[in-house]
């Protein structure tokens, strides 16, 4: 617990500087490249990401179980092997988008040089396996300085200069900047942390068995990842680029609360394997109820803040966002009913990696189906275009209600606890803090910003510290409780 508390404490530092880069990079997007242009871009960035995502091969969370199993072998030469086989599969996706680049651009390419996009899921890969190697360190500053630091602050310090340089690719250019820093950033402690892995050579057969056994893994990692995009992807084959550009800003905004469950993910992991090396099931209900707590009482305050003054927060990239409101909100609540979903997952993938697997598979599936039939309903009875980004939102929003239910349910029966994140006291914490919000809502909108947001959040704090939390919950906090337990 007291690792969980430093390794989340380190990362929600890390997610207030995050939210500070990426504030610019939205308004540079919104203000200077406009929401066409914004839109074209998301579009193909989904697909990339996903690329991405899928290169990995399950090993940002894998990594921990290799190198806690593997005691005899060098560990360098463990994630030697992690890294070779991101290398391959990377190399396999880069091959066909550059063969195939048309999925990327359905609306066509801002640029001639949006094409370079395709040579970040390498990097982007690579990084993700490093910062794992770093995590089982109990090292999680690296996550914070490559993904929370490096990575948004390139990507808006980028942005902003090539506007005037290549306005129609500089999104692009601004994405490929960002993430080939963020690799460098990530790999200079994984080297420190390990070393270079001398006497290791590659190993065909090696490899493959790490592939064949990371891929549940990887398809639960990729549905989770998907959940978050696939909205935004079947959105893109409905609508005009300029309504996927204000749903991608919108998503920005939105999932922004969501970076709070990954901001436990490098350090749960190494936890929850090591609780399950020696069979302590009951530790490891415990650690999940205590850190979907900690990620839904902190979700719930920010979403608060950005939903209630939302046409003032989509007003800050341009007159043209403010039309993303409803849906803001409407993302803002499914990231929180998510998070029993996403902490439960953390356990899963180790204790039942297929049944994992088989829900999140199902949930995509649902969310699918839910979003091309408000898509289908909104064309066939000729209703307001504006409906579709909401749409695209309710669809997400209720998929994820569903497999959190499933799978707290699941979890809970093979390890035998009750895994539950929900207590009332964030029912009485929200209650004042919305009245609060509404307040604001009647005052300029500079004053919204400015004071409306600080108040809400300061008001749903303060009440969550002396009614939603327990002792236990508030280790979060304790700078000193390591030095406490020794």
């Amino acid at each position: 617990m007291a690792a969980l508390a430093r390794g989340g404490r380190t990362n929600f530092f890390g997610f207030l500087i995050r939210l500070a880069a990426r504030i610019p990079f939205l308004f540079i997007g919104g203000r200077l490249y406009g929401d066409e242009m914004l839109g074209r871009f998301a579009a193909a960035l989904v697909l990339i990401e996903l690329a991405s995502q899928v290169a990995v091969l399950g090993q940002k969370r894998g990594l921990a179980q290799q190198l806690s199993e593997n005691d005899t072998r060098d560990p360098s030469h463990t994630v030697a092997d992690a890294l070779t086989l991101s290398l391959v599969t990377s190399l396999v996706f880069t091959g066909l988008l550059l063969i195939f680049p048309q999925p990327m651009f359905p609306s066509g390419a801002n640029g001639d040089l949006s094409w370079l996009l395709v040579f970040t899921i390498l990097p982007f890969a690579l990084t993700e396996v490093a910062l794992a190697a770093c995590a089982y360190r109990f090292d999680i500053g690296a996550t914070v300085r490559s993904r929370a630091i490096v990575e948004p602050w390139a990507i808006s310090i980028a942005a902003g200069a090539l506007f005037f340089v290549v306005p129609d690719s500089g999104l692009e250019l601004a994405y490929v900047v960002s993430i080939v820093a963020a690799s460098v950033a990530a790999f200079m402690p994984a080297i420190r942390h390990y070393g270079l892995p001398r006497g290791w050579l590659p190993h065909p057969a090696r490899v493959f068995r790490l592939a064949v056994r990371n891929l549940p893994l990887a398809g639960a990692d990729a549905i989770e990842w998907g959940t978050r995009k696939l909205d935004l992807f079947i959105l893109a084959q409905f609508a005009n680029p300029s309504q996927v550009g204000v749903y991608y800003a919108v998503q920005q905004v939105a999932t922004l609360p969501q970076k709070l469950k990954t901001s436990f993910d490098p350090i749960l992991g190494p936890v929850i394997t090591a609780a399950l090396k020696v069979g302590d099931r009951s530790a490891i209900a415990k650690q999940i109820c205590q850190v979907g707590f900690w990620i839904v009482a902190m979700q719930a305050g920010i979403a608060l803040a950005l939903a209630i003054p939302g046409e003032a927060v989509m007003g800050l990239l341009g007159p043209d966002f403010v039309s993303g409101t409803g849906a803001l909100s409407i993302l803002l609540v499914a990231e929180v009913v998510a998070a029993l979903a996403v902490v439960s997952e953390s356990a899963l993938i180790y204790i039942a990696r297929m049944r994992n697997l088989i829900v999140s598979i199902a949930t995509i599936a649902f969310q699918a189906v839910l979003t091309i039939g408000f898509m289908v309903a909104i064309t066939e009875y000729d209703l307001s275009e504006s409906l579709r980004a909401p749409a695209a939102a309710l669809a997400l929003a209720i998929s994820l209600a569903a497999a959190s239910i499933i799978k707290s349910v699941m979890l809970g029966r093979i390890l035998g606890e009750t895994v539950n994140n929900f207590r009332w006291g964030l029912v009485i914490a929200a209650i004042p803090a919305a009245l609060v919000g509404w307040g604001v809502t009647q005052l300029p909108e500079w004053v919204e910003l400015v004071v409306g947001i600080p108040a809400i959040l300061a008001t749903y704090a303060v009440i969550v510290w002396f009614v939603g939390f327990r002792e236990d919950d508030r280790v979060l906090f304790r700078r000193n409780l390591g030095q406490e337990q020794e």
